[in-house]
């Protein structure tokens, strides 16, 4: 078995410290008292954590992200599973194109799509509505969940299905007891990924975002542009704090291995 040497573990420890010295540098902001941003801080204090609870419009966006996150999220899964089966099992005329569609929102620019999606709205009187922004993030994230059920779906053997079909089970039998559980792995992934990037969208979501569809990013990003306060530091200590948990739950119920690579 190959063994890292002293000079390549010390290049992954020095990789590791250049990735995660920014969140610490969040996380260590948060838990100043001074009414600015202040690094490094002179104490610890709560102040800006309790001050979340304090900020509505704060709160009234994190659900509202939440809400988005897990709509988009769960549509982008139940899309992307199908087109994965069809793009895997099937050669047909035009494959290559059709897959090249479901991923083309990566190649366009988020402020291309912005514009765009602003335009179209404004043009068809859609704007101030939570289903249209959520069929909006729907577009981008889609091809994440995508790639993870490809992932799952490649080489994957139908000898199990063609049992079941065999033994007198429906097609939609064996689709929901047999298909979806060995896809488990790529579409926990692809929700995962597809929710952490609906979540987080910025770019995008602030050309189309209104006062009554407001996300927590555009939220944030506003509350930065009027004030210096590290209000938005304590919010991001928590983000984290919760990827962490999200994570520690995927790797108890499928596994976080298996979630990252796709496979089952």
């Amino acid at each position: 078995m190959h063994k890292n040497t002293p000079l390549a573990l010390a290049y992954h420890a020095l990789f590791m410290a250049f990735i995660l010295a920014p969140l610490a540098v969040v996380v260590t902001v948060a838990f100043t008292g001074k009414g600015y941003i202040s690094f490094p801080t002179d104490g610890l204090s709560l102040r800006w954590f309790r001050a979340i609870w304090d900020a509505t419009e704060i709160k009234e966006a994190f659900w509202f992200s939440a809400r988005l996150g897990l709509a988009a999220a769960t549509i982008a899964v139940v899309l992307a599973t199908p087109a994965a089966l069809a793009l895997t099992r099937f050669r047909f005329r035009g494959r290559d194109a059709v897959l090249a569609f479901f991923m083309s929102p990566l190649m366009i620019p988020q402020v291309v799509l912005g514009a765009a999606f602003l335009r179209f709205f404004n043009i068809a009187g859609l704007t101030g509505s939570f289903t249209w922004l959520m069929f909006t993030h729907v577009i981008v994230i889609m091809p994440y969940a995508l790639r993870m059920v490809l992932s799952a779906a490649t080489g994957m053997s139908r000898d199990v299905e063609n049992a079941g079909l065999s033994l007198g089970a429906s097609r939609a039998t064996v689709f929901l007891r047999i298909t979806v559980p060995l896809l488990m792995a790529g579409i926990a992934g692809g929700w995962m990924l597809s929710f952490i990037q609906s979540f987080d969208e910025l770019t995008m979501t602030v050309f189309v975002a209104t006062p009554g569809t407001m996300t927590l990013p555009v939220a944030m990003y506003n509350h930065i542009a009027h004030t210096i306060d590290p209000l938005v530091t304590s919010i991001s200590a928590v983000l984290i704090a919760g990827t962490l948990v999200l994570m520690l739950l995927l790797d108890r119920l499928v596994g976080l291995e298996k979630v990252l690579v796709g496979k089952g």
